[in-house]
């Protein structure tokens, strides 16, 4: 059975992004060689920390939303096999429209 991860506060949880292991003129790329990937797909979110009058902060991001992240930031996590990735919303660089 898969862990579910339910991020707190102002928790992103994402997906990141396979990598092609293959370069543009058909060189496969061993997995050694390869970068951490630094897109993805936010899969949970939290609630929101709250501000010092206790209400809610609103997240930026939703579930669905591409975004870019640094390539050392967050916490890396696995479940049933799939990678993941969990970070604060504020440490997120963009969200990839288009």
């Amino acid at each position: 059975m898969a862990t579910r991860f339910e991020p707190l506060h102002n928790m992103v949880l994402i997906q990141p992004q396979e990598k092609q292991d293959m370069s543009k003129g058909g060189i496969i790329i061993p997995d050694a060689a390869q970068e951490k990937s630094q897109e993805g797909v936010i899969v949970a979110v939290g609630p929101g920390r709250l501000d010092k009058d206790g209400k809610r902060e609103l997240m930026s991001i939703k579930v669905g939303d591409k975004v870019l992240f640094p390539k050392f930031g967050g916490v890396e996590l696995k479940s049933g096999g799939i990678d993941y990735i969990i970070m604060p919303e504020s440490q997120i660089m963009a969200k990839i429209v288009g």
